[in-house]
């Protein structure tokens, strides 16, 4: 199995040195800091800042919301204009492209699903979000994305007079509608430190080193809710099957060493059969190739990863990438012909 990983991983994008890796986080470092000084040091508030949004899906719809409540002018994009609609509603400016987003902000956040989406939406030199960003403008991707994408979007937004910092989050629908998601920032440390009072408002926020930083700093989050989503699960399903009453197993562990993030956001979620995603399967498959992508590349072995990313892959080979990473028990209850639901085995 590991093979073929490895086979497709080449496939999708070749191995790349680390000395070359490095060696690019470095220079865009280096571009980023020399932008830094070209970034209004004015500061960040309602009355000074005007701020855009690109992506409010489930994630995003809440994270932007905080802003305008916050009474930020925001100005809004999304490819389906209807998901947005509940932020115009509330006073959002609605933008017909990223770059028309841009245009109208002195910093803007992305909030998209993939790599290519990043890159389409940022450094598209027709539509893209840095066409219209001023000189002094700052690029904000929360994405989980490629880490040496994010050091190329510093090292174009330097050339272009702006910033640009990776700020991935973790925390799922309910740290974005709750404003505590945990966010991993990497970039120029003080445009991030610049960016405090708007992070705030989404969460707290971790500067984790030069650009790429965040991005790798939460592929390692990912890595690790991973393989507790395998482990919560199968101990759902060993519950099951031993006559247990599941719900109260799970309260009985969650106050002990098997407690954990995933246990809490997602173990009443799966004995209700509620499988709404929070956090998509597809991208949470997204993530953990990156991930592997990144291990191919650093000479890294995770079995653990790859396991995980398999199990999440026979998901979507199932029409299931639409629900949400909790779904990892239905690929669990498929190996061993079994459901939580199911009474008197």
């Amino acid at each position: 199995m590991l093979a073929g990983i490895s086979r497709s991983l080449t496939r999708r994008r070749p191995p790349f040195p680390l000395a070359a890796t490095a060696a690019a986080a470095a220079a865009a470092m280096s571009s980023s800091s020399s932008a830094a000084s070209n970034i209004s040091d004015r500061p960040i508030s309602p009355n000074t800042t005007r701020v855009a949004w690109v992506g409010t899906g489930v994630m995003g719809q809440s994270m932007a919301g905080h802003l305008l409540a916050a009474g930020y002018a925001l100005t809004v994009y999304n490819r389906t204009p209807s998901k947005a609609q509940g932020l115009v509603s509330r006073g959002a400016s609605l933008a017909d492209s990223p770059r028309a987003a841009a245009a109208a902000a002195d910093v803007i956040f992305l909030m998209v699903g993939f790599p290519s989406d990043v890159r389409a939406t940022a450094l598209n030199p027709s539509t893209g979000a840095l066409a219209g960003l001023s000189p002094g403008g700052i690029l904000v991707d929360m994405t989980t994305s490629d880490p040496t994408l994010a050091a190329e979007i510093a090292a174009a937004a330097a050339a272009a007079g702006c910033a640009a910092v990776d700020a991935p989050v973790s925390g799922g629908d309910r740290g974005a509608r709750n404003a505590t998601l945990s966010i991993f920032a990497g970039g120029d440390e003080a445009v991030v430190a610049r960016l405090a009072p708007l992070f705030q408002l989404m969460g707290k926020a971790l500067y984790m080193g030069g650009p790429g930083s965040g991005q790798r700093a939460k592929l390692g989050n990912q890595i690790a809710i991973a393989s507790t989503m395998v482990g919560l699960v199968e101990g759902m399903v060993y519950a099951h099957k031993a006559g247990l009453d599941v719900a109260k197993w799970l309260e009985a562990i969650s106050t002990g060493a098997a407690g954990s993030k995933s246990l809490d956001l997602y173990g009443k979620r799966i004995l209700e059969r509620d499988m709404a995603a929070g956090f998509y399967v597809r991208h949470f498959v997204k993530d953990l190739g990156i991930c592997l992508s990144e291990c191919q590349a650093m000479g890294l072995s995770l079995p653990g990863l790859a396991l995980a990313q398999q199990l999440y892959v026979s998901l979507i080979a199932h029409g299931e990438g639409g629900l949400g990473t909790q779904a990892l028990i239905l690929a669990i209850e498929r190996l061993n012909n079994t459901s939580l639901e199911k009474k008197g085995e």
